[in-house]
């Protein structure tokens, strides 16, 4: 089943860097970020992951836990974090389960040849479990503050 905005999601659970097993349920209370990206240690992963643990002390002042979601395994998860210094936990979704979830697995384009692909796309879900924002296809530069500022804006809200 597909999360759908202004609805709950789904139950599942997915395996995270630090020993975390992720499901909605174990977060509720808090807003979480999902932010999917297309593999650990290549260059606008890369970037993405440091704009996000930059700004991640002011995503804590919102009340909002961030996880980054790809195809890569553990081990490359604890080696991308551990290179980058990422203060929040990276979920391995090596079966694409929360992938295709959220409808992120495209086709693209890579050197002239068709691949499937994970589509950098993020989701927002409020502290009730209730999916309330998404950003799809989108472009690196300037994301997370437009994430950020969303965040702020669903804390205004709720207070």
């Amino acid at each position: 089943m597909t999360p759908a905005l202004n609805k709950s999601l789904p139950e599942f659970e997915a395996a995270a860097t630090g020993g975390v097993k992720f499901t909605p349920q174990a977060f509720q209370g808090q807003t979480v970020i999902l932010y999917f990206y297309p593999k650990d240690h290549t260059p606008g992963c890369t970037t993405e992951a440091m704009q996000f643990r930059d700004k991640h002390a002011e995503f804590t002042q919102a009340g909002a836990i961030i996880f980054g979601v790809s195809r890569d395994n553990l081990a490359s998860h604890d080696k991308f974090k551990q290179n980058l210094d990422l203060p929040f936990e990276l979920i391995a979704d090596t079966e694409e389960k929360l992938c295709h979830m959220f409808g992120v697995v495209k086709n693209k384009i890579m050197y002239g040849k068709k691949v499937k692909g994970i589509e950098r796309s993020t989701f927002l879900i409020d502290p009730t479990g209730v999916l309330r924002a998404e950003w799809r296809g989108i472009k690196v530069a300037g994301h997370v503050d437009e994430v950020l500022a969303a965040v702020q804006n669903l804390q205004k809200v709720a207070a």
